[in-house]
């Protein structure tokens, strides 16, 4: 087991499972990078790490993880650090970063870092961008939700409130937020559990009477189904949720259904990503291949065992 002795309430197969939904995702992320926006791939092809397709290097990770770190800092410092520490380290990545997610750029680009309305102006600016293109539903607020789960562990249910602020502060539609909410919700019984219902969590989430919900999900949660299906459409939130649920659901490791997001191709570092978050947090960090560790890195520059520290706060931090 990668994770030492707990002392946070928290026994130690949850914890590594919570720093496994960290891992997981940033390994699933840079495992898929260079094969972004390609085609499916066979059974029987198995991903490598390679350059990723906006140039990240070998093992790095790409806009998914890196948008998911400063929701894990606030998490790990809850309570010594505002809700906009998430935003003002989003502005300050995204002007140095490699790529930065069409909807996401178009928000965060309008903004003042130093501004005292920064959270409102957010908000407006992403109200507007939806506004004016008639959609904003990309898979960029799912893809960085994971870390938010951790936050919620010691508590009845997740904090939604707070979850649909930092979704809407770039993604307004209304799929983005029910989307996030299920999947941060299942992360959340994963790692307490060992297992996940996305269906207890369509009713944890106040989404029970949503038939619309659970005809996506049954689709997703076919046997037959698998990541491929979506390829052509999973750059939109509502697509890369059921291809994410599709490799979870019909893998036996975590290895397996990230190899299976990639495989579906399309957006496959995104893809991998969301897989990973729920793969990791139903199979622990000791089941993230030592292999991946070795190279895994990206911004802000924090090591394994710096990760494995903010996780250790923030699932303390919730008690």
């Amino acid at each position: 087991m990668i994770v030492g002795t707990m002392t946070n309430n928290l026994t130690p197969e949850q914890f590594d499972r919570a720093f496994g939904s960290i891992l997981g995702s940033a390994g699933g992320d840079a495992l898929g990078s260079q094969y972004e926006f390609g085609d499916e791939h066979p059974d029987d092809w198995h991903p490598t790490f390679g350059t990723g397709v906006f140039g990240h290097a070998v093992g790095e990770w790409t806009d998914d993880t890196s948008m998911a770190m400063p929701i894990l800092e606030w998490a790990a410092k809850r309570g010594e650090l505002p809700l906009r520490h998430i935003l003002k380290r989003w502005i300050e990545w995204s002007e140095y970063a490699k790529d930065v997610g069409a909807q996401t750029r178009s928000v965060l680009r309008r903004l003042d870092i130093h501004s005292e309305l920064l959270e409102a102006e957010a908000f407006e600016a992403s109200f507007d961008q939806h506004n004016r293109s008639g959609r904003s539903a990309g898979n960029g607020s799912l893809m960085r939700v994971g870390p938010y789960a951790l936050s919620s562990l010691h508590k009845e249910s997740l904090e939604l409130d707070t979850l649909k602020q930092i979704t809407e502060w770039t993604h307004y539609e209304d799929d983005n937020f029910v989307a996030v909410a299920l999947w941060s919700d299942a992360i959340r019984d994963a790692i307490l559990t060992g297992s996940f219902d996305m269906l207890k969590s369509l009713e944890a989430t106040g989404n029970g009477g949503s038939t619309h919900w659970r005809i996506i999900i049954a689709d997703a949660l076919d046997p037959a189904t698998h990541p491929r299906r979506y390829k052509d459409t999973n750059g939109w939130v509502v697509a890369a949720f059921q291809a994410a649920l599709s490799a979870v659901n019909i893998s036996s490791s975590l290895e397996e259904a990230i190899e299976l997001a990639i495989r579906g191709g399309g957006d496959t570092d995104t893809v991998a990503a969301i897989t990973g978050s729920l793969a990791g947090a139903v199979y622990g960090a000791d089941a993230v291949p030592r292999k991946w560790l070795s190279v895994l890195h990206g911004w802000p520059g924090y090591s394994i065992s710096e990760l494995e520290a903010m996780v250790r706060q923030a699932t303390a931090n919730n008690v």
